[in-house]
């Protein structure tokens, strides 16, 4: 039992004893590759004196420092991690692996990049540069110039505050405070840049411009001036080269004679094109007209433009605006000869002038607004429908001058509404023309086939008599409150007055007579009900409204009791 308790402690001692000596040893081997790697990562970053023409030291003046000086024929020579400087004289600090570079100084790296300055410190530990006095710097697709730059060769990059030209071979770019990055080819630029070229000058506070592709990448506001053009952008991208743009927050193109603006801006230089999308505001300097929508191109070379989706064109007259909506506008011609044209579904909306058609043409020339198929103005009380109709502005006054009705002219006007039941004024004939005074509906002559039909009311708004005639002309007015007040025929007309109960109701309505006002919009934001998309029981809902709104305005502004009396008197 003793002896194999012996050899027991005596074989785990040996155990312990190799553990020991197998840690000790393992410490070892780290210690030494350790020391390997250190020795070999300080020799890869240890700067090298390639070549001097006098080298000494002055411990007094320069403590720690060898002085490198220039012979007659050669530079101070100085290499490190790949890149060779040379210049005049040097102060080379061994022991911190730092050096000064004084006069001359040019720093080669590789075959690609060079750099010359009056002064220039270098680190050989984090490879970082500061050069100052006359600094330039090239690499294949730029050259930089300034007066002080930072280059941190580990990452490629390259620093300054205090101004810097770059010039490639597109544009020459100038800031106060930026990066270049070597290898993306990148420029960002952070206060106060600008970049010229023959075809623009552009101005911003923040920009990423890369030299190798020559494209700009926009952060901040921004302004892009060039020859027939001025962009507003504050972010968006912009191909100085090419002269292709997208800008995407708060951008507007200044044209010659128009302002464009929109969520997204898309522009081609060179091809004259322009694209926006979502809130666009197209601004016509020339003939204080505006256009709106949510998608639009315009063809610069052609002078035409085209809108979508939500379109209306809005017109300033007499310190009111004229609203038309339709699914496409598209503006054609030079200013002073300019066509708008409305098509499908186009809607009209004024203070006091609304209309519906499929189609409208606008010459801005000559002021002439002409409605086609189905069209219908509604002024007031007044419904005016024909073949077709023509609106006629003054360009001196920018007021309504005058109106036509041409074919199937016909005015009906709601008299009175009482228990329920409506009674109509109308007046229709082959051809009607109507003159604005101060932009109201004031004067009407009817030419060919007149007809009458009018409800005449006393004083105290009670019927008299309804009068139904006919005549080859005639001629009516308006009064203050837009409705009838007074009937001119120029010949003997053939019909008389008659009591309202001899007039039958069937006899009461013209033929063609039919009352829309369902169709009227009564608000801007009306013309952009599309009638064809919205569901018929909303459609009855929304215009149940419009009826309910409309017999409260009547019953308080036409209450029989209070209401004036019709027409003042039928003349022969």
């Amino acid at each position: 039992m003793q002896n194999f308790h012996f050899s027991f402690i005596t074989n785990n001692h040996l155990f312990s004893i190799f553990v020991k000596n197998h840690s000790l040893l393992k410490r070892a081997f780290l210690l030494f590759f350790l020391c390997i790697s250190v020795a070999s990562f300080s020799q890869t970053k240890k700067i090298k004196i390639l070549y001097s023409g006098i080298t000494y030291a002055d411990e007094e003046k320069y403590p720690g420092a060898t002085i490198l000086l220039r012979s007659k024929d050669s530079l101070v020579r100085i290499a490190h991690e790949g890149a060779i400087l040379t210049c005049n004289q040097a102060l080379f600090y061994k022991k911190s692996n730092f050096f000064k570079a004084i006069g001359n100084v040019l720093i080669n790296q590789g075959d690609t990049i060079k750099q010359t300055s009056d002064y220039t410190d270098y680190n050989g530990n984090t490879k970082k540069v500061l050069s100052w006095g006359n600094v330039r710097l090239t690499d294949p697709s730029m050259t930089l110039t300034t007066d002080t730059l930072h280059f941190d060769r580990g990452q490629q990059k390259l620093f300054y505050k205090n101004d810097a030209t770059i010039k490639d071979a597109t544009n020459i770019l100038e800031s106060k405070i930026g990066n270049y990055y070597l290898k993306e080819k990148k420029f960002t630029a952070t206060s106060k840049v600008i970049v010229t070229n023959p075809e623009h000058v552009l101005h911003s506070n923040h920009l990423d411009y890369y030299t190798n592709t020559a494209f700009a990448y926009l952060y901040g506001p921004s302004t892009i001036k060039g020859k027939n053009n001025t962009i507003y952008t504050e972010r968006g991208f912009y191909n100085t080269k090419k002269e292709i743009s997208h800008f995407v927050k708060k951008s507007k193109i200044f044209f010659t004679d128009r302002t464009i603006q929109g969520d997204s801006l898309y522009y081609e230089k060179f091809k004259g094109f322009a694209s926006a999308t979502d809130h666009i505001k197209l601004v016509d300097t020339v003939q204080n007209f505006v256009a709106k929508g949510n998608y639009s191109e315009y063809y610069e070379l052609k002078d035409s433009v085209f809108i979508i989706k939500r379109a209306v064109a809005i017109t300033v007259m007499d310190k009111d605006s004229m609203y038309i909506h339709g699914d496409k506008i598209l503006i054609t011609g030079k200013p002073e000869k300019r066509i708008v044209r409305i098509f499908n579904d186009a809607k009209i909306f004024k203070s006091d002038l609304q209309g519906k058609s499929d189609s409208i043409h606008t010459n801005q020339e000559n002021g002439l607004t002409r409605m086609f198929r189905d069209p219908i103005l509604w002024s007031d009380k007044n419904q005016i429908t024909g073949d077709s109709i023509h609106l006629l502005n003054n360009s001196e006054t920018d007021k309504l001058d005058s109106l036509k009705i041409l074919g199937s002219a016909m005015i009906v006007q709601l008299d009175t509404i009482i228990d329920g039941k409506a009674t109509y004024n109308q007046i229709k004939g082959r051809n009607m023309y109507g003159k604005f005074v101060d932009g109201k509906l004031k004067y009407f002559l009817v030419k060919g086939n007149a007809e009458v039909v009018f409800f005449n009311r006393n004083d105290k708004g009670v019927l008299e008599t309804i009068t139904k005639q006919e005549c080859g002309s005639i001629e009516f007015e308006l009064d203050e409150a837009n409705r009838i007040s007074s009937i001119k025929y120029i010949k003997k007309p053939d019909g008389k007055s008659y009591p309202p109960k001899d007039l039958p109701e069937t006899d009461r309505k013209l033929k063609g007579f039919v009352w829309r006002q369902n169709e009227q919009p009564l608000r801007m934001e009306d013309i952009f009900i599309d009638e064809k998309i919205i569901p018929i029981a909303t459609q009855k809902l929304v215009q149940k409204k419009k009826k309910t709104v409309k017999k409260l305005s009547k019953n308080k502004k036409t209450s029989p009791k209070k209401r004036k009396s019709g027409a003042k008197k039928i003349k022969e």
